[in-house]
């Protein structure tokens, strides 16, 4: 299975033609038994992005190969899909006779949890942001918790700021978002500080120009701490710093983004689906096909080792990441809306 698809990328500015390919050997026949009895799966994924975009997407695909490796999966993937057309590019895998379907991403959830139901005989894996109320016999449901990683990255605004002014550049004004304001809130609290966060969106996980523009107006209004929450968009955050003397570092997510200013870079909260995709293509291989995963620092997440900060506030960041590992801390998922 090969599909084509032409994607505009705001930055670096280029056009990029990206063929969606099936790995792996055989035909792509039909009669799904929904990758059970420890048969190896056929695996097909959808991604909202270009898989060489070094970031969430590239995630996936790198995902999707190491499970090719390890379990002899044949997979498959389309990039650039749409939300309104997510339905339809899964149901030509549907017919394509693909056992195991994966949405990498969360705004695909509904799609994906309406189709599980109206196929049971294939498996599906959707991301979700929270442990859904309803749980399908045919649908494992990967829960991102991205509030678990914000907590450490509070921790070290808290320890690292001198103004007592931290910013947050955040996408699109999703609960997944405001859990991490939430969550950096609560680092805050809990470590005696207090500054305040400065919560600003884009409106576009992807764009520089804008994530730039509104970086910029943080710095000048004395927020010397920046928690980036943004893909491509992140290149704009660093550029608003970068070459600059300004006492200000910056934080990212997902990838190591430090290529893009060394000088300001601070962390990032990365993120590996590798292991998670393994786990549940296991069990979903072992005959249970439904159940729920959620990322943790024990599961697919990390924070990267501090850098342009004093080996004591690397030490709190690090000491955050085991007390949440240990049970110490819990950090409250808090989707509420920000006010």
């Amino acid at each position: 299975m090969a599909r084509l698809t032409f994607v505009r990328i705001a930055a670096p500015v280029l056009t990029v033609a990206l063929l969606t390919t099936a790995c792996g050997s055989g035909d792509a026949g039909s009669g799904a038994t929904g990758g059970g009895s420890g048969e190896s799966p056929r695996i097909a994924a959808i991604f909202s992005g270009s898989a060489t975009d070094a970031d969430y997407n590239a995630l996936g695909l790198l995902a999707l190969q190491a499970a090719e490796k390890s379990s002899g999966a044949q997979t498959a993937h389309s990039e650039s899909v749409p939300v309104p057309d997510a339905e339809r590019v899964m149901k030509e895998y549907l017919a394509d006779g693909y056992t195991v379907i994966w949405s990498h991403g969360s705004q695909y959830f509904e799609a994906t949890s309406k189709l599980a139901k109206q196929n049971p005989d294939v498996t599906f894996i959707g991301e979700f942001d929270d442990k859904p109320k309803e749980a399908v016999p045919n649908l494992w449901v990967l829960d991102r918790n991205f509030h678990t990683a914000f907590y450490p990255l509070g921790v070290l605004a808290a320890a690292q700021t001198k103004s007592g002014k931290i910013g947050y550049v955040g996408g699109l004004s999703l609960p997944f978002s405001y859990s991490e304001v939430h969550a950096v809130n609560q680092a805050l609290k809990d470590n005696g500080s207090n500054a305040t966060v400065t919560p600003v969106w884009t409106g576009d996980f992807n764009d520089p120009t804008k994530a730039q523009q509104i970086t910029s107006q943080l710095v000048g209004q004395g927020n010397d701490v920046i928690i980036g929450s943004l893909n491509l968009g992140m290149v704009g955050a660093f550029q608003a710093v970068k070459g600059k003397t300004d006492d200000v570092l910056v934080t990212a997510k997902y990838t190591d983004k430090s290529q893009f200013d060394p000088e300001h870079y601070a962390t990032a909260a990365i993120y590996d689906f590798t292991k998670p995709l393994g786990d549940m293509l296991t069990k979903i291989k072992a005959g249970e096909r439904s159940g729920y995963y959620p990322l943790g620092f024990d599961t697919g997440v990390s924070i990267q080792t501090p850098k342009n900060v004093d080996p004591a506030v690397a030490k709190k960041v690090e000491q955050a990441v085991a007390d949440i590992k240990s049970g110490k801390i819990t950090v409250e998922k808090n989707l509420a809306a920000i006010k």
